[in-house]
C-alpha cells in the first residue's frame, strides 16, 4: 500500500488528477451497479481499470478506432438489454457507458470538462433507483469529489494540492446551500419528470393479493420497514396491534383470494362500505407507509372513517379494508382514526352473508373434514353454539403438540390435512389456512385477514415501526349475536409470536450481526438511531409535498395560497439574495485599493496565459517573470507593469490610474504555453 502511495505521489500532475477523477467516477457509478445490466457494470470496471493502468504507467491513450468499436458495442448491448435506446433505463445505461469511455480520451481540459458534466448527470441518475438517505449521503460525497476535480482543472499551472481544491469546492457548496434550500422549500412541487424511483416500484411487501402456503414465510426474516406510526394519544398493548390489510375469502384448495379484485370490482361491489358498530374511544394516529406497489391502506383494526390521504380518493370494502385507486409507488403519509372494539356483520343469521364465506372446494383435505365432523359430534354445546366449536379447535392447537416454525417446508395438495395430522407445525399462514378450512368444514363463515401485527417503538423519535417480519395472517369467524370476531390461531400455537416473537430474529448484515453478538443493546441503539435519522429524512425531505408547501405559506400569512403565491415568494427571495450578493461584492471592491485591484486583474490575466506567480510579487517582479516566460511577446505587458509601479511609487510619474486601466484593456496578451 505504501509503495502504491509513493508511486502515485511521484506521478506527474496529469496522472494524479486522472486517478482522482477515476475514483470519483467509480464512487458515483457503484451505487447503481445492481440496477445496470451485468455487461455494463463489467465494461465500466474494465474501462476504469484500463484507464487507471494507463495513468499509472504513463502510457498513451488508445486510438480512436478502439473507442468507436467500444461505443458501438455498448450501444448494441444497450439495445439488446432494454429493447430500445430510448427511455429511462436505456438512457441511464448509455450515459454510464459514455462516461466510462470518455475517460479514455482525456487529452485536454475540454475533455475533462465533458467528463465532469457527464459525471454530474450520472450522479443524478442514482436517484432514479433510490432516494434513500444513504444514497443521498453517498452522492453528496460524489458531488464534492466532482467539484474538487473541477476546481483543480481551473488551476492549469503547477501541482496544486487536492486538499486545497477540496476546501475551495466545499466553500462553493456551502455558499450555494442557501439558494438550494430556498428552491427546495418554495419551488412548486410537480410530479416526477422521469418517473418514480425503481426502489418504489420494486418495494417488497410482506403482504400479497393472495395467499399460498409458504408465501408469508419467505418474508419472515425480512427486517426492512413496512410502515411507521405516530399515535396522538395512548397506545394499545402490543398484542392488540393488528393492522388490517387484504381480506381473503375465496379458497380453491391451494390459495386464498379476495372476494373483490380489480379496480372495477372495487368501484362497484367493494365500494359499498359495510356498516360497523364501533365501541370505546377512538385511537388517532399518523401512518407513513413505504412504497410497496399495492393500493392498500393499512389501518389499526377497524377505521371509523376513510383514512385522510391528501389529493387521493379512498374507497372501502364490505370487509373493512381501505384502498386507493392507484398503487402506493412513493412514500405515503395519511391519518386515520381506529377502534379496537367493534362489531360488524349481521347478528341474527348468516343467511345474508355471501356463500363464499362457507364454501370449500370438493376433493381437498378429507381428514380435516372428518375432524370437523368429530368435533361437532363430541361437542356438548347446542348445535347453534358455534363459539364452542371455535374454542374446541383452539384447544386442540394449544394441547395437541402443534409447533410454530419459520421453516415449515413444502406442503402438498392437502395442506390442511398435513398441518392437522402429519407435520403439526407451520408459520402463521399455514396455521390460519388450516384453521379456516376447519371452521368452514363446521359450517362457520370464515375469512382470512392479512396485515401486520405487533411492531416496536423507536425510543429516539417515538415512532412505532412495523417491519416486513411483522407480516401476519389471522382469521375472522362469524358468530350469531356477535357478528365477525377476530380469532388468531397462531397465538394458541405460539403466544410469543403475538407482539414480540419476531423481535427475536437477528438483524440482517454481517456488521449488525457482529455488533449484536458482542453487545445486543448497542446494536439495537445503533439501529434505532439510524432508523430515526432515516425517518427524519423521509418525513422532512422526501415527503415534502405541495400541500406542505401551501401550509407553509398559510403560516406566513397567505389566506388562500396558490402556486402563484409560491412563485412570488420565491422570486422575491431570490431577488433579495441576488441584491445582497451584489451589494456585498461592490462593498468588497470598494474596500480594496484601486491600484491593488488593477494589479490583481493583471496577475489573473497572466494566470490564464499559463504563468502563475505568488500574490506577493510586485509589478517589477511580474514584468521580469513575464519576459522570462513569454519572451519578446511580453514586452508590452512588462512595460505597462513598470508604468503601473511608477504611478504608485515615483513622484515624477505623469501616469494616472484611469489611463492605465484603458491601456490594460488594449494590451496584446501572449499566447498561453
Amino acid at each position: 500500500m505504501s509503495a502504491l502511495r509513493r508511486r502515485i505521489g511521484s506521478l506527474p500532475r496529469e496522472g494524479r488528477d486522472t486517478l482522482f477523477l477515476l475514483a470519483v467516477i467509480g464512487w458515483i457509478v457503484l451505487p447503481q451497479a445492481g440496477a445496470l445490466p451485468l455487461w455494463c457494470s463489467a465494461l465500466v470496471l474494465l474501462v476504469l481499470g484500463w484507464r487507471g493502468w494507463l495513468a499509472l504507467s504513463n502510457r498513451s491513450l488508445p486510438r480512436a478506432r478502439w473507442l468507436v468499436a467500444l461505443l458501438a458495442s455498448g450501444m448494441a448491448a444497450t439495445a439488446l438489454s432494454h429493447g430500445t435506446l430510448l427511455g429511462r433505463e436505456a438512457g441511464v445505461t448509455l450515459i454510464v457507458v459514455l462516461l466510462a469511455l470518455k475517460t479514455l480520451e482525456l487529452r485536454a481540459r475540454r475533455d475533462a470538462f465533458v467528463v465532469f458534466f457527464l459525471g454530474f448527470f450520472t450522479l443524478l441518475t442514482n436517484f432514479f433507483h433510490s432516494q434513500s438517505l444513504a444514497i443521498a449521503a453517498a452522492m453528496l460525497v460524489g458531488l464534492l469529489g466532482l467539484l474538487t476535480a473541477l476546481v483543480n482543472a481551473h488551476k492549469p499551472v503547477g501541482r496544486p494540492p487536492l486538499a486545497a481544491s477540496a476546501r475551495t469546492a466545499g466553500v462553493m457548496a456551502l455558499m450555494g446551500a442557501p439558494i438550494m434550500l430556498v428552491l427546495f422549500v418554495l419551488f412548486p412541487r410537480f410530479g416526477p419528470l422521469w418517473g418514480i424511483p425503481a426502489d418504489a416500484m420494486t418495494g417488497r411487501s410482506g403482504l400479497s393479493a393472495s395467499m399460498e402456503v409458504g408465501n408469508v414465510a419467505r418474508l419472515a426474516l425480512d427486517e426492512s420497514i413496512a410502515m411507521r406510526l405516530r399515535f396522538e394519544g395512548p397506545v394499545p398493548e402490543r398484542s392488540d396491534l393488528y393492522f388490517r390489510g387484504p381480506v381473503l375469502t375465496r379458497f380453491d384448495g391451494r390459495s386464498w383470494q379476495p372476494l373483490y379484485s380489480g379496480r372495477s370490482a372495487w368501484l362497484t361491489g367493494a365500494g359499498r362500505v359495510a356498516p360497523v358498530r364501533l365501541q370505546g374511544e377512538p385511537l388517532r394516529y399518523q401512518v407513513t407507509m413505504e412504497p410497496n406497489n399495492r393500493p392498500w391502506l393499512l389501518t389499526l383494526d377497524v377505521a371509523g372513517a376513510a383514512p385522510e390521504v391528501p389529493g387521493q380518493r379512498v374507497i372501502g370494502t364490505p370487509e373493512l379494508q381501505w384502498l386507493l385507486l392507484q398503487p402506493v409507488t412513493d412514500l405515503l403519509r395519511y391519518e386515520a382514526e381506529s377502534y379496537v372494539r367493534w362489531t360488524q356483520g349481521p347478528l341474527g343469521s348468516a343467511a345474508a352473508l355471501p356463500l363464499e364465506y362457507r364454501e370449500l372446494p370438493p376433493g381437498f383435505n378429507p381428514r380435516t373434514l372428518q375432524l370437523a365432523t368429530d368435533l361437532m359430534r363430541e361437542s356438548t354445546a347446542p348445535p347453534e353454539d358455534k363459539a364452542a366449536l371455535v374454542q374446541a379447535a383452539l384447544t386442540r392447537l394449544r394441547t395437541g403438540g402443534y409447533r410454530y416454525t419459520l421453516e415449515p417446508g413444502t406442503f402438498g395438495e392437502h395442506s390442511a390435512d398435513e398441518f392437522w395430522f402429519d407435520r403439526r407445525e407451520g408459520f402463521c399462514e399455514h396455521i390460519a389456512s388450516a384453521f379456516a378450512v376447519l371452521m368452514r368444514a363446521m359450517d362457520i363463515p370464515t375469512r382470512i385477514v392479512t396485515g401486520y401485527q405487533g411492531g416496536e417503538r423507536n425510543p429516539i423519535d417515538g415512532y412505532w415501526v412495523l417491519r416486513q417480519s411483522d407480516a401476519h395472517a389471522w382469521v375472522e369467524v362469524w358468530l350469531a349475536g356477535r357478528g365477525w370476531v377476530r380469532v388468531d390461531p397462531t397465538s394458541s400455537v405460539a403466544p410469543g409470536r403475538t407482539g414480540s416473537f419476531q423481535r427475536l430474529q437477528p438483524a440482517p448484515g454481517v456488521l449488525a450481526n457482529a455488533v449484536g453478538a458482542v453487545n445486543p443493546a448497542l446494536a439495537m441503539t445503533l439501529r434505532s438511531a439510524w432508523e430515526a435519522l432515516d425517518n427524519a429524512w423521509k418525513q422532512r425531505v422526501l415527503n415534502y409535498t405541495q400541500s406542505r408547501q401551501l401550509n407553509l405559506l398559510r403560516q406566513l400569512g397567505f389566506q388562500s395560497p396558490s402556486w402563484q403565491d409560491l412563485l412570488q415568494v420565491l422570486v422575491l427571495l431570490l431577488a433579495g439574495a441576488a441584491t445582497l450578493g451584489a451589494t456585498w461584492a461592490a462593498w468588497e471592491r470598494r474596500r480594496q485599493d484601486p491600484w491593488l485591484r488593477l494589479l490583481a486583474r493583471a496577475r489573473g490575466r497572466m494566470e490564464k496565459c499559463g504563468l502563475v506567480l505568488p500574490p506577493t510579487h510586485g509589478p517589477r517582479q511580474l514584468a521580469a517573470a513575464a519576459r522570462t516566460h513569454f519572451g519578446a511577446a511580453a514586452d508590452p505587458l512588462a512595460d505597462w507593469l513598470l508604468r503601473l509601479e511608477a504611478q504608485r511609487y515615483s513622484r515624477q510619474s505623469q501616469q494616472r490610474l484611469p489611463a492605465l486601466r484603458r491601456q490594460f484593456k488594449q494590451l496584446p496578451w501572449p499566447v498561453p504555453r
